[in-house]
C-alpha cells in the first residue's frame, strides 16, 4: 500500500486535522489526494465527537501549489478530465455542509486550486510571509473552478486583478482584504491555529451544527428567503437544551456543560 497523501488525527478536545502530506509535489492536488481528502473530510462529518476540522499542510513552504499541471495536459480524454474535475466542487461542497467550522491553517503558499480550497473553509490562519493568489494564466490556465469562489470574497476589480495577471498577494494584503482572520510570526503560527482550534471545540456542537447549516443554506438566497429559513432554525435553537444550559451557565458564572441537545 503506498503511505496516504493526507493524514487525519482527532484530539480528546474533537478537533480533527487533517494535513496534506506529499511534500514531493508540493502537496499538488492530484486525483489520488483529492480523492483522500473528500474521504477524510466525509469521515469528520460523519463524526459526531468532531467539533472543528483543521485543514492544513506538513510542508511549511507551501500549504498546496495547487492543481496537478501535468494531468492538465496529457493525453486523458477531455471527457474523463471533465468528470474528474467534479472532485474539486465536491470539496468546496462539503467543506459548506460539514456541520462543523473548518480552519485553513495557511502555514505556506496557498495557490491556484488550493487558494479555492481556504476559501471554502471558514476562517483562514495565515503565517506571515505565505503569499495567495492563482498564477494558472501564467501557464495557459484560467482558474475557472475557483472564480465562483473568489468573486464570493474578494472585491470585483481585486478578483479580476488576481485572475488575469497570475499576480500573488502577501498574508498581510489578504488580511487587509478580510481573506484571512488572522497573520501570525512563524514562531506562533502553530500555538495560534491551536488556540483558535480549541476556542471553537469549546462552543456547543449543536448550535454550531444549526449554525454552519443555516449559513450553508441561506448564502445564497434572496434576503426574504433567507430570513424566513433563519426564523425557524431560530425557534428550533430554543428548543434545544444546550441553549438553556448556556444561558444558565452565564448567569451562574460558570463554564456550560454542553449536552450536544
Amino acid at each position: 500500500m503506498p503511505a496516504a497523501l493526507v493524514r487525519y488525527d482527532l484530539d480528546a478536545r474533537g478537533v480533527a486535522t487533517i494535513t496534506l502530506d506529499d511534500p514531493a509535489t508540493r502537496n499538488a492536488l492530484s486525483d489520488r489526494l483529492l480523492d483522500e481528502l473528500i474521504g477524510r473530510l466525509g469521515q469528520a462529518r460523519a463524526d459526531g465527537s468532531v467539533r472543528v476540522v483543521v485543514l492544513t499542510s506538513s510542508d511549511d513552504r507551501v500549504f498546496s501549489s495547487g492543481g496537478n499541471l501535468k494531468a492538465f495536459a496529457n493525453d486523458t480524454p477531455t471527457v474523463e478530465k471533465y468528470v474528474g474535475l467534479d472532485r474539486f466542487p465536491r470539496i468546496y461542497r462539503l467543506l459548506g455542509q460539514l456541520g462543523k467550522p473548518s480552519i485553513c491553517a495557511a502555514g505556506g503558499d496557498v495557490l491556484a486550486g488550493a487558494f479555492g480550497l481556504a476559501l471554502a473553509c471558514d476562517l483562514i490562519i495565515a503565517r506571515e510571509g505565505v503569499r495567495f493568489g492563482c498564477p494558472e494564466i501564467n501557464v495557459g490556465v484560467f482558474p475557472f473552478m475557483i472564480s465562483a469562489l473568489i468573486y464570493r470574497s474578494v472585491p470585483r476589480a481585486r478578483a479580476n486583478e488576481l485572475m488575469m495577471t497570475g499576480s500573488l498577494i502577501s498574508a498581510a494584503e489578504a488580511e487587509r482584504l478580510h481573506l484571512v482572520n488572522a497573520v501570525v510570526p512563524g514562531e506562533q503560527f502553530a500555538a495560534e491555529v491551536d488556540r483558535w482550534a480549541g476556542l471553537i471545540a469549546s462552543r456547543s456542537p449543536l448550535l454550531m451544527r444549526m449554525g454552519k447549516n443555516a449559513l450553508d443554506a441561506t448564502r445564497d438566497q434572496p434576503l426574504d428567503a433567507a430570513l424566513a429559513h433563519l426564523q425557524g432554525q431560530l425557534a428550533l435553537a430554543f428548543a434545544t437544551e444546550d441553549i438553556k444550559e448556556g444561558v444558565a451557565a452565564f448567569r451562574e458564572k460558570r463554564e456550560p456543560r454542553w449536552s450536544g441537545r
